[in-house]
Order: C-alpha cells, then structure tokens, then sequence
C-alpha cells in the first residue's frame, strides 16, 4: 500500500487530472440508495445491538434472580437474602457496562487496523460467543456464564457505539453527514422498543423462554454478517489510511450515485499528504497533551460524560414505579413501558429530520435545556405524590415521557456525532475512545449508584440528574461551535478562535493542529464554488 501511494503522488498533487472526479459541476454531492443501504445494514448490527441488550435484561429481571439463587442453593446448601440477590444482580448488569468499556477501548485499534465497515463484522463474534453462553447457563447452572454473556455483549455494544458512527460520518456527504450519522440515534431507539416487545409475556418475556431472549441478539447480528459485505468501506480510510485512491474512487462512485465530487477528493487528497507518515497513532492521551486538540477533547468528552450521567437509562427504570404508583394495572405496566422507547423513538425520527436544518449546537443545548426543566417538574410531582397528593402521580408519568422525548430530540444523537464532525482522520479513532470510554463508565456509574440515590434521597433522587443538565447545557453552548455544514478546517479555526479568546496558545500546537491549521490555509487557495466547498467530505 505504501508503495502505491507513492506511484500515485503526482496525481495526488494535481487534482483537474482525476479520472474518477466530476469536474466543474455546481449541484451538491449526489447520494444514492446505496448510502441508505449501507446505513441500515451497519445500524442493524450495530448502535441497534446497543438499546436492544439494554431493554432485554428488564423483563426476565424475577426470572434471573430466582435462577441465581436456585443455583446457590444447589451448590452450597442455602439461598441468599435479599441484598444478596441484589448485589448478585448488579453484577449481572454491570458486566454489560464493563464489557462496553473494554470495546470502546478496544474499538479505535480495530477501525484503524481492519477498517470501519470489517471491524463491525469482526464484532459479531463477541455477540456470537454471548448469545451461545445465554443459551446454555439455565442448562449448565452457571450465572457465571450468563455474567460472561452480558459482558460479552457489552463489548459488541462499545465496539459499535464509536465504530458505526465514525463509519457513518466518513461515509457521507458533508450535506447530510448529520443525518446520516444521527441515524445511530434512531437504531438505538428502535433496539429499545423492539427489546421491550420482545420481553412481553406473549413473546419471549414468559419464565422457561428468558435465555432465549438473552440469545435473540443473535438475530440482527447474522442479518448485519450477511448483508454488510456487499457495502462499500469508509472512502476517507480507503484513501487516507490505505492510500488506494482507487478503491476510493469507486466506493464514492457507489455512495454517490455515480458522480464523484472533485472537492470532495481534492479534500481528502490534501489531509493525506499533509499527514506526517512516521507519526504514531493519536491516542487520548496524546489529544489532551496537544494544546490544538484539547478543547475539542474536552467538549465530546464532557458530552459523552453527559449523555450517561444524565439519568435517561434511570428513568427507565424508574417508569415501572411512576406507572404501578398512577394506578395503571401491573399486568398492563410492561405494554406501557414500551411507549417509553417509542417516545424515544419518534424523538428520534424528528431530530433526524431536523438536524441539517436546526444544527447540532441547538438541538444537544436546547435537549438539555428541556430535560432540566422535565427534572425540576418530575421531582415536584415525587414531592407531592410522597405528601398523599393522588393526581401528582399522573404529572410524573407526563415527566417521563416528556424526559425521554426531550433526551431523544438531542443528546443522543448529537453526541455521538461530534467525534466525527471535529476531528481528523488520524484522532477520530482516539477521540472515539475518549469518548466512548467516559460513556460507559457513566453508565456503569449511574447503574449502581441510582438505587442508593433513591433510597438515600428519596423524592429528590433525581436533583444529581438536573445539576447534571444544567451543567451540560451550559457548558456546550460556551465551548461548542455549530458544526452543520462545515468543513474540519471551518470547525477547527472556530475552536482555535474560541480557544484563544480564553487565553490558549496563539497557534494549534502539535501534529493534529497542524493538519488542520494547514488544512485551512490550503481550503483559501482552491477556486472551488461556495456549493463545493460546502460538499467537502469530513
């Protein structure tokens, strides 16, 4: 690959010679279905896997616990007590989470080695290996191995979490990037809902079928191992990380509808040769050390941070409480619950709608903004519900529904977008991990310290959650630029602007502020249309 980089070099340098490129033409980068495509067969076994094992585990949560304690028994003579069984829970649940972490860390060596689009498909055999174990630990008698499954499935969930995202915005054009990256969002969400009705008592959710709902992940991750191969590879790591400007060409050609943009090549082109090819590979340690980075580093990490502190996975499981306190019947509760991941869901639908229109800033600071006003009602109606105020219970089940929706309108899409949006090539991969590392570890956080918060506080278990709102609606909208529509050079001079004015270094520093500082002296010397630069592909 070395070598073939070097032979195409003067092309490279020359950018009106390019065969493959559409020159001169004034309309935005064309889109065909082949990009819909390749979202849906990425998605399906990705950021999807992701809500769909955070909502299976709800439903067999009795079923699990007897097991558990069944198989105590039958080793040792004796059941456990109940804080047992609970702390024996907790260690079921938070597999998943450390096993989220160790993908996320694990998910940027993957991209850079075998690529975006085969690192999804190498991910599948964690999720293989944990549903194999789901299957056989009733049979066996081991919670040890459905604690193995769960992590398991973690690690499948961190790897797609960074990997599916940086695949999608490398992937399409500038125009639509945050569309097509906010599509994560919806998968998720759609994993939710399709996890909930799936965990009904009429499907999978009935006692002697538990560990075939643990497996049933198994399913969008064959349906993602036999469709995704036929996609094409992120065009920005084909050409910038393998230099084969050829396979470039034709997966643009394919993501495209046929045209391929010369300013989106020339773009591309430029962030290759300026890359210093003995550099080592970004690591999060390395962006936090260089100055030109770290403002960056610390808003996707904070937002990350957020995304999990924030208490929407909380809610969740807090809706069965509000609804069985509101009067609805218990058997009819898990039927309710699964709007919640519709709201979700619908949430979702409309921020992927709106994003190209209203811009990331506004709908991450506006999310926020919203979910602190729904914390602040929600507690009042715990207050008046706890001092006998019947009709209280009613205003906490509008809360979460609001809350939920308000969470899906922004941050959850937005935030997995930013990593994408503001940095290279060669630190995206490291971003993702900074990023994804700070999400896992909140969730995990928040999962075992929720239940102490709402025992020790009560009615006000969800004032950590507001702070926690407040402070991040803030903090995004003073450190974060709009990202809709630019370029990496635009994105990176604003942050540079926005880091000088608070007193950083007058110039990005080291390799990666470099890049982009040159990248947006480089953009002021090509005669390129307003249209065109706008298409560059980050």
């Amino acid at each position: 690959m070395a070598e073939g980089a070097e032979e195409r070099s003067p092309a490279l340098a020359s950018p009106p010679e390019d065969p493959g490129a559409t020159q001169g033409t004034s309309k935005p980068s064309g889109v065909s279905g082949t990009l819909a495509l390749t979202v849906c067969a990425a998605a399906i076994g990705g950021t999807f896997q992701y809500g769909y094992n955070i909502s299976i585990i709800n439903a067999p949560t009795g079923y699990i616990q007897r097991f558990i304690n069944e198989t105590h028994a039958e080793r040792w003579g004796g059941g456990l007590d109940g804080a047992q069984v609970t702390l024996a829970w907790t260690l079921v649940v938070s597999a998943f989470s450390l096993g989220g972490l160790s993908g996320a860390l694990l998910a940027g060596p993957l991209a850079v080695r075998f690529g975006r689009k085969n690192s999804l498909l190498l991910n599948n055999s964690f999720l293989f290996a944990g549903a194999a174990l789901a299957l056989a630990c009733r049979a066996a008698r081991s919670p040890e191995m459905l604690v193995l499954s769960r992590f398991l499935a973690g690690v499948n969930a961190g790897v797609s979490m960074n990997v599916q995202p940086m695949y999608f915005g490398e992937s399409a054009p500038t125009h639509l990037r945050g569309a097509v990256a906010f599509s994560s969002a919806v998968f998720t969400a759609l994993g939710i809902v399709l996890g909930q009705a799936a965990g009904l008592t009429g499907l999978l959710g009935a006692e002697p079928l538990w560990p075939y709902l643990l497996a049933s992940n198994a399913l969008p991750g064959l349906v993602q191992l036999l469709a995704l191969p036929w996609f094409p590879e992120s065009p920005r790591y084909l050409l910038i990380d393998r230099g084969d400007e050829e396979a470039c060409v034709r997966a643009l050609r394919r993501l495209r509808g046929g045209e391929v943009p010369a300013s989106e090549m020339e773009e591309m082109r430029r962030e290759r040769e300026l890359r210093t090819p003995a550099a080592p590979a970004a690591t999060p340690w390395s962006l936090f050390r260089d100055p030109a980075t770290r403002p960056q580093l610390r808003t996707v990490v904070a937002a990350s941070a957020a995304m999990m502190l924030c208490g929407n996975d909380s809610i969740y499981f807090y809706a069965s409480y509000i609804f069985l306190a509101a009067g609805i019947p218990p058997e009819k509760i898990q039927y309710v619950t699964v709007g919640t991941g519709a709201s979700e869901l619908a949430a979702s639908v409309l921020s992927n709608l709106l994003i190209e229109r209203v811009g990331r800033r506004a709908l991450l600071v506006g999310g926020y903004c919203l979910m602190s006003v729904w914390s602040a009602v929600f507690t009042a109606a715990l207050v008046l519900q706890s001092r006998g105020v019947a009709s209280a219970a009613y205003l906490g089940v509008a809360c979460v529904f609001a809350y939920i929706l308000s969470f899906g309108l922004g941050p959850a899409g937005v935030t997995g977008i930013l990593p994408a949006e503001i940095f290279d090539q060669a630190a995206r991969p490291a971003a993702y991990a900074a990023a994804g590392s700070c999400m896992w570890l909140g969730l995990l956080l928040v999962g075992m310290l929720f239940p102490y918060a709402v025992r020790g506080l009560g009615s006000f278990c969800f004032l950590p959650f507001l702070a926690v709102c407040v402070a991040s609606a803030a903090y995004q909208g003073l450190t974060l630029p709009e990202t809709k529509g630019k370029t990496l050079a635009e994105i990176t001079a604003e942050f540079h602007e926005r880091n000088r004015k608070k007193g950083g270094p007058e110039r990005p520093a080291g390799d990666h502020g470099e890049l982009g500082q040159a990248l947006a002296v480089t953009d002021l010397d090509l005669d390129l249309d307003p249209v065109h630069k706008n298409g560059d592909l980050l």
